[in-house]
Parts: structure tokens; sequence; C-alpha cells
């Protein structure tokens, strides 16, 4: 018994995590090369596994659609990012400094991350609606001369769709950087602050660039509900007008299934998956680096 013992310690954990990392290996990274495959084939209603290349990438960098898209990706990403993190990092700030109902606005910020971007996209649908939101009320209230019709404008509509995930997502920044910022010892701010260092100084200066590795995984994690912004999309633009709005993940859905076009959005989530490889793949590398 003593000899089978720590055999038996030694082979447990890995019989224990074998079918989640069998059942991740299938559906996962299965899928992943399953779909990279569809995209070199001739795959169009059906899959077809006839290899035709690198044609449906060419075709993805020939369509009007597919640039707009990737185009409407930079700017939502770029202010999508940046407002969600700025704003994030200025309520976990102002937090931290012990206001009175701390917990009640913590969970009025927070609020929003538990609602579905679905629901997210309805309610700002409705509140953006030249002739139901805002743009009305300000009406009804005698501002004639107010306007604000950016959702039905095609150069504007864009940035009705960073308003609303970044409503969504600054309070889940300010969540990891409110619990960095309790972690950080009091006396480094009394000792700044008996060298005469204002407190802004010091959150600029000393306190935000020792949370780095806050900064980098939170970036990681927005860059990534970025990248796959599906269904706030839907729900608040449907990419429209006419394709005005559309990321590559509405590109993919609506070449994919409803223009039965397979293979070129198999093609388009190849791409999008290399955008996500390229902001993770590096930040990976330089965890396990630091850790030898």
């Amino acid at each position: 018994m003593s000899s089978s013992s720590p055999r038996q310690a030694a082979w447990l954990p890995k019989l224990v995590i074998a079918p989640s990392f069998v059942v991740s290996l299938l559906f996962i990274y299965g899928l992943m090369a399953w779909n990279g495959y569809l995209s070199v084939s001739a795959s169009r209603l059906l899959p077809n596994y006839e290899f035709v290349g690198l044609q449906h990438y060419a075709a993805l960098m020939e369509s009007d659609r597919f640039r707009v898209a990737m185009s409407n990706m930079a700017v939502f990403g770029l202010f999508f990012i940046g407002g969600a993190m700025a704003l994030g990092v200025l309520l976990a700030i102002l937090l931290d400094q012990k206001v009175r109902g701390e917990g009640v606005l913590r969970t009025i910020y927070l609020y929003p991350m538990a609602i579905s971007f679905i629901v997210t996209g309805t309610a700002w649908k409705w509140m953006l609606n030249p002739g139901l939101g805002l743009e009305h009320l300000m009406h009804s209230w005698g501002f004639t001369g107010f306007s604000f019709d950016w959702l039905v404008q095609q150069d504007m509509a864009i940035y009705c769709v960073v308003i609303a995930g970044v409503w969504q997502s600054a309070g889940f920044v300010m969540a990891l950087f409110l619990a960095a910022l309790r972690g950080i010892d009091d006396s480094i701010i009394k000792a700044a602050q008996v060298d005469g260092a204002s407190l802004p100084t010091i959150y600029w200066r000393i306190i935000l660039p020792s949370l780095g590795p806050v900064f980098f995984s939170t970036l990681l994690v927005v860059s990534h509900l970025a990248i796959k912004s599906f269904d706030l999309v839907m729900a608040l633009t449907a990419g429209g007008p006419g394709y005005a709005t559309d990321l590559p993940a509405t590109f993919m859905y609506a070449i994919a299934f409803t223009r039965g076009q397979i293979g070129l959005g198999a093609a388009s989530a190849t791409v999008m998956l290399a955008t996500v490889a390229a902001i993770v793949v590096p930040y990976l590398y330089s965890e396990l680096r630091s850790k030898r």
C-alpha cells in the first residue's frame, strides 16, 4: 500500500483534469483548426474540403464591407479600450479616497457589467434614437435646437457603440483597479505626502506605475471584449446604417450564416483569431519569461 500511494498521488490530479483537458482540446482548439481549414477550402453553403488556398483571404482584402469592418474595429477598439480604461481608473481612484456611501457607488458603477450586451444595446438604442430618446426628451422640454442623431449617421453611429460599450465595461475596470489600489501600502502615500507631493502626483508618479501587471491584465480582457463584440452591435445598430457599424464579428456572421459563404466567413474568423493572438501571445511570452 505504501508503494502505491505515491503513485496514486501523482496520477490522481492528472486523471481529474484529463476530461476537461480532452473536451477543451476537442471543442476549442479542434474547432479552431477546423475553422482554419474551412478558410482555405471551397466551402460555401455547406462544408466542402476541396483545397483552394488563400482564395477567401484575397476576397476578404478586396471586400469593401470587410475593410469597413476592420476600420470600425480600429476606431471602436481605440476609443472603447481607452475610454473604459481611463474612466475605470478614474472611478477607482475616486472610490479609493474612502468616500461616504462607497458600497452603494461601487455597486452602481459595477452593475452594468452584470447586464448582458443585448440588454445594454437595446437600452442605448432607445436612449439614442432621435425620435424616442434623448433628442426627443430635450425637444419636449423646449430645447428645440438640440440635436443628437449619431445613431442614424453613417459616420457617427460607431461612436454610439463606443458609448454603450464604455458604459458597460468601465465598472469592471474600476473593480480590478480598486482591488489593486487597496493592496497598496498606505505608508507609501504618507511618505510621499510628507515629502510634499500632492495626491494627483502620488497617483500619477508612484501608485499607477506600480500597477503595471493590473494594467496589462485589464488591457488583455478589454481588448478581447472589443475584438469579439457582436451582440452589442447587433442589438444597438444591427451593423447599420447600411453596414457602417459592421465589426469583424458581425461581418463574419452575415457572410457565413446569412449569405451562405462559409469559407469566406471562416477566413474572417481566422483573421479575428490572429488579431486576438497578436495581443495574447506577446503577453503570455513576457509572463513566462519573467517567471523563468
